[in-house]
């Protein structure tokens, strides 16, 4: 007995994996979100803020300050979740085909998903040197990972990948029109 995998199980494979993720995103999103308000009423949320970070001193020294850091951070994690967002709708609107996988639908998507990672990589570096930035002024900020806003250069580097993918899918369309007008 032999099993094969061929590529549509892994799509599909990686259909439920953008939905875990997406849905996990979305959730971080919203609590960050939720906290930075939450915050604004109750100064106690920014000691125990999302994944056990301490904002307390940022808050202390300034509540637009905070406010400005946490939109950053914000920003960043929305941006996230809107790459996946558009990687789950193209699988469920179907643009995707294995007959066809030139397409400019397809296209638009990698396109869309290359400029969020370069907006999430800028916005990841702007609010890692705006936190560096308070840590010389002797405001104890955490560390980035808590705040899942590192990995600046990773997120450029996909975008810059991600342009030239599309550059390729659009080739691959040229070809693949004058393919069917040839037949």
């Amino acid at each position: 007995m032999e099993i094969r995998i061929t590529t549509s199980h892994i799509l599909k494979v990686l259909e439920i994996l953008s939905w875990i993720i997406f849905i996990g995103l979305c959730i971080e999103a919203g609590a960050l979100l939720f906290n930075t308000v939450y915050a604004m009423y109750k100064p106690i949320v920014a000691e125990h803020f999302w994944n056990g970070a301490d904002l307390s001193q940022l808050y202390s020294y300034d509540k637009g300050h905070f406010v400005a850091q946490m939109s950053l951070v914000v920003t960043v994690a929305v941006m996230k979740a809107m790459i996946f967002y558009l990687l789950v709708k193209m699988f469920y609107d179907k643009k995707f085909s294995l007959d066809k996988p030139f397409n400019a639908a397809v296209t638009r998507v990698v396109l869309n998903i290359a400029y969020l990672c370069l907006g999430a990589g800028f916005f990841s570096m702007w609010s890692i040197r705006q936190m560096k930035w308070f840590s010389k002024k002797g405001i104890a900020m955490p560390q980035e990972h808590l705040l899942n806003i590192d990995g600046a250069d990773v997120w450029l580097f996909m975008a810059v990948v991600l342009i030239v993918i599309a550059q390729v899918f659009k080739k691959g369309i040229e070809i693949q029109n004058e393919n069917d007008l040839t037949v």
